[in-house]
């Protein structure tokens, strides 16, 4: 499919009639438009779409950041902490809310973070404010929500890579004197770095390809990659176009995968398995 995607991301959005003819030939046209707009447009580049696009790559960075802050310590402490009763509960918790269908957990999420929803009306019975904070159009809900939607793919690679670690060489280091801090940074995150490089890069590509949850969430004013990518196929009945938009989101993704590899001085087949 990919390799359809690029051939057709390489050739003019012609009628099917015409497709195959003499006018069906490879161009760029379509990157271009990506780059510069359409050819009436008096600015010099398509500040639009390119700005959707790095907000996308932007917002996608900082959900993976947020995740792997989140789930590293939660992920140790199951591994390495927690006893394997605990550790089992731990799990079962993690896994039971997935259950639900991606769209209604979004939907639940908005309704906690609306105008008169459950967190607003906690912090004013609390008097902690005295009006509503639109946390929608904040994005803190956009935020939440994609951190929340793909938090099992960022734990289960930490708590893979966290069991193999010999608990010996933590209680060693700490009878040295080596700080808690020392310790993590030391020990359990080399020892990790396959399973930070994996989590991330499968946080990152979900959650810049993700539609559902940041048209639920989202705010007005935000606009995501991938509403691009479906208005050109499914709006404009521009498949070319929409191709060409979907190469360019998943060449960034396979570019940010090489640089966490590169980063992590991890080999890809240590991130896959």
């Amino acid at each position: 499919p990919q390799l359809y995607m690029l051939d057709l991301s390489l050739r003019p959005n012609l009628p099917p009639l015409l497709r195959g003819g003499v006018d069906d030939v490879y161009t760029l046209s379509h990157y271009k438009h990506f780059l510069f707009g359409a050819e009436s447009s008096s600015d010099a580049y398509n500040y639009v779409d390119i700005g959707v696009f790095y907000d996308t790559m932007f917002t996608a960075m900082c959900v993976t950041i947020l995740n792997l802050l989140f789930c590293y310590p939660m992920a140790f402490f199951i591994a390495k902490l927690a006893s394997p009763n605990s550790a089992r509960i731990l799990v079962l918790a993690l896994i039971v809310p997935f259950w639900i269908n991606e769209l209604l957990r979004a939907f639940a999420i908005r309704i906690l973070f609306a105008g008169e929803g459950v967190i607003n009306n906690v912090l004013i019975d609390l008097g902690i404010i005295s009006s509503a904070i639109n946390f929608v159009a904040m994005d803190v809900a956009l935020y939440t929500g994609l951190t929340y939607a793909y938090i099992l793919l960022m734990i289960f690679p930490l708590y893979n890579a966290l069991e193999t670690l010999d608990g010996n060489q933590i209680d060693a280091a700490r009878d040295l004197g080596a700080s808690t801090f020392k310790i993590h940074w030391r020990i359990v995150i080399p020892h990790a770095k396959a399973g930070i490089a994996s989590g991330s890069t499968m946080v990152f590509m979900l959650t810049a390809g993700a539609l559902a949850t940041p048209v639920v969430l989202s705010s007005p004013n935000t606009f995501w990659f991938t509403q691009l990518i479906y208005q050109w196929f499914n709006m404009n009945d521009n498949w070319s176009r929409g191709s060409a938009y979907s190469i360019i989101l998943l060449t960034a993704s396979v570019f940010f995968v090489l640089v966490t590899m590169r980063l992590f001085k991890v080999r890809i087949g240590e991130v896959i398995k």
